[in-house]
């Protein structure tokens, strides 16, 4: 089967993750790829690139590995020039299907190949305070315990026809998450994600004994990062990691907050129906909004019946913007959240105010 050939084919043009596959087009034999060494692309987008053109070359790449690597044929040549390599050639045996349907597949495949770019898109991270500080048994309990409450805000928010395809990867003793489908209603759709995994915590705290559920320090931001295909083995899997401009914000955010703290970062981005951009406030109320709009959401049993933002949290009138510097003296804004929930006249408070 030609699919199967063109897996074996790219699985040794990928060498192990020594090399990536750039982009693709169709050729009357078979396929065109282009195929480059994992360090060549810091080494064309280097501010110290011969040709003085690093700013460019970046720009260049990012617009390449965005989107589908779907190229026409005389494209994927002009891109090689530009990159001053050769399209590799892979014979297949059959002739692969040229509709939309096998693009979709063949497009799929190759990024497990490849690294991606994404411009605008949400992520949350959740970290466990005081992680260390708890034997092996109440760490394991405390990861499983936030592993819980992201199951159980997705299924909640799944029977209320909201379906966040969220991915995770580890930090050690906390996750970062991000919303595999892009746009404005999945980045949306991730805050009101993030806010329920928060309720869930702060509900299971209450009823818990000390150090099986944790207490978080969070943060929420939007911005561009790369993705890149975890490797299994041998093989490339179909999990992903990010690093970028939004990961390396959010683990600036997060050293600078206290345990129970929420940060969200300070972006402008897309809301669904919305025409222009709009800031962290926005979307938290949005969130706030869509998550009472759920008739039928509960939480430990009880009806979630009022959400109430602090008088210091992003967006209200006592809110004052954060300034975070890291150990490297790079400066970003912040905003804190803080917000008080009624589940049935059980009121419980989230956040803590900046001081």
């Amino acid at each position: 089967m030609a699919l199967d050939q063109l897996e074996a084919t790219l699985k040794k043009q990928w060498r192990l993750g020594q090399s990536i596959v750039l982009c693709w087009a169709f050729d009357p034999n078979g396929l065109l790829t282009i195929v480059v060494p994992h360090y060549f692309l810091g080494n064309f987008t280097s501010p110290n690139h011969p040709s003085g053109e690093g700013q460019n070359n970046e720009d260049f790449i990012r617009q390449l590995i965005s989107g589908s690597r779907f190229k026409a044929h005389d494209e994927i040549f002009e891109n090689a020039g530009r990159l001053g390599v050769a399209p590799s050639f892979i014979k297949l045996d059959s002739p692969l299907d040229t509709g939309e349907a096998s693009i979709e597949i063949i497009d799929e495949m190759i990024k497990r190949y490849s690294v991606g770019h994404e411009e605008s898109r949400a992520v949350a991270l959740f970290d466990i305070a005081d992680f260390s500080l708890f034997r092996p048994f109440e760490q394991a309990s405390q990861l499983n315990s936030l592993s819980y409450s992201m199951n159980s805000a997705y299924s909640k928010l799944k029977r209320e026809g909201v379906e966040v395809n969220f991915a995770r990867t580890t930090t050690g003793d906390g996750y970062y998450v991000w919303n595999r489908d892009l746009g404005a209603f999945p980045n949306v759709d991730l805050l009101t994600f993030f806010l329920l995994v928060l309720i869930d915590n702060a509900v299971a705290r209450e009823k818990s004994q000390v150090g099986t559920v944790p207490t978080l320090r969070s943060a929420f931001h939007i911005g561009s990062h790369y993705e890149l295909s975890q490797a299994e083995g041998i093989n490339p899997t179909v999990f992903s990691y990010i690093v970028g401009d939004v990961t390396i914000k959010l683990a600036r955010l997060i050293d600078s907050v206290p345990p129970a703290g929420i940060r969200i970062g300070d972006f402008t981005a897309s809301l669904p129906d919305v025409d222009a951009p709009v800031g962290p406030a926005e979307f938290l109320r949005y969130s706030r909004d869509e998550l009472l709009d759920m008739s039928g959401l509960r939480i430990d049993e009880k009806q979630l019946s009022d959400i109430r933002f602090e008088s210091w949290s992003a967006g209200q009138s006592e809110e004052r913007l954060i300034e975070v510097t890291d150990k490297h003296g790079m400066s970003q804004g912040a905003h804190n959240v803080g917000f008080a929930i009624e589940l049935e006249g059980l009121p419980l408070a989230l956040g803590m105010r900046n001081r």
